[in-house]
Order: structure tokens, then sequence, then C-alpha cells
């Protein structure tokens, strides 16, 4: 049974989180996720996926069109370039569990296109529970957010990835936590410079792949 709410957790989706949650009943519990009004425009949840332990847990902001479609985080061009980015500091994508600290899409609509909308504070704080649980279940040994709205749901609405990126920051969210952009940063990128702004990310990357060497 989940845990009944406290007074503070009405509007966020705690009141959800099972006892002593494993990954597999978070997946179901958060496939009813009805905390914040997103659920409303999505086709379904999108949970994170991993390994049950993963030693590096990777955080973006929300699914897009394509994982809400799908069902999985990550697998839309984003996905891709996180992939090739991963592989090239010696990481497969089936070593980390990855994740978003939004669970439904949030859109909108361009003709016939989805188009990507970024989440408001008030959704992102009734998420916060599902990635808290999930970073409780994986204990992970490195931590990397994705972009600016990963970061500051998890550091602090101060964190800058502007001014802290590739670099450890303390936290007891696990060992060793650091951000960087988000691969559709890349995506968005001038294509004189997208190159360029690609290595710096693997750059990045290759800090937290040490941490697990």
């Amino acid at each position: 049974m989940p845990r009944k709410a406290g007074p503070a957790e009405h509007d966020t989706a705690a009141r959800l989180i099972p006892p002593r949650p494993s990954l597999a009943a978070l997946r179901e519990a958060a496939r009813h996720c009805t905390a914040c009004s997103l659920y409303a425009g999505a086709t379904q949840t999108v949970f994170g996926e991993g390994p049950a332990h993963a030693r590096l847990l990777l955080v973006g902001e929300t699914p897009g069109d394509q994982e809400d479609r799908s069902g999985r985080p990550f697998v839309g061009p984003a996905g891709r370039l996180l992939d090739r980015c991963l592989a090239a500091v010696g990481i497969e994508r089936d070593e980390a569990y990855v994740t978003n600290v939004v669970k439904h899409f949030k859109w909108t609509p361009r003709g016939k296109r989805r188009l990507h909308a970024k989440p408001s504070t008030m959704e992102i704080r009734a998420c916060r529970p599902w990635i808290e649980a999930e970073i409780a279940a994986v204990k992970p040994k490195v931590i990397v957010c994705l972009g600016a709205t990963a970061a500051q749901a998890l550091l602090g609405a101060g964190f800058r990835v502007t001014r802290q990126r590739g670099a450890f920051v303390p936290s007891a969210l696990a060992p060793h936590v650091l951000a960087t952009v988000h691969p559709s940063a890349l995506l968005r990128a001038e294509p004189e410079m997208r190159e360029a702004e690609i290595a710096r990310f693997i750059a990045d990357l290759q800090v937290a792949a040490k941490a697990l060497a």
C-alpha cells in the first residue's frame, strides 16, 4: 500500500511512493500518477530504465515526443547522441540508469507536431518524489544531471550549469554528482559549433567515467 501523505505532500507524487520501493514497484505506481496535470496530455508515464543497481545514473528534464510514444526515456535524437557520447568514454547505455525529473511529456502543438515545452516549477515539484525514490533505490556512485532543469531540481535553484558544468559538487544524493548540458542543446547548436560542443560534452562525461573507474 502507498504510504499516507503528509500535509505538504498532497500536491506531489509522494503519496504514491510505496514503502521500501523497488524499481519495479515504483514503475508500476508511476503508471497511475496524476500529481500534476501533465498526465492528461501525455500518452503514458515515461519512467527510468536501466540496471537496478547501476553505478551511473543520468537524469534529464522530461520525455520528448518519441519517448512519450514508446514509453522509454532517451530514445529520440537526443538519446541517440547521448549513447554515442557515452560510448566515446567507454560506457554502454545499458550499464547506466537513465531517467528524467518529470515523467510526463509536456508539449505545445505546432501544426501536426508536438513541440517540447519546459515544465513549470510546480510540475517539477510534483514529480520530484519519483526521481528521489529512483536514486534511493539504485544507489548510484555517480549522478550526471543533463541540463539546467535536472540540475536545479536536484541541486537547487541557484545552480548554474553555465558556471559549474563538468565539476563534481557536494550532494547527499550520491558520492559524485555533476551537471552538464542536455544532449538536445547540442543538437540545437549552430552547425559550425556543434562538434566542438559535442567534444566538450564528452569531456564532461569523461569526468564521470573516471570516477566510476
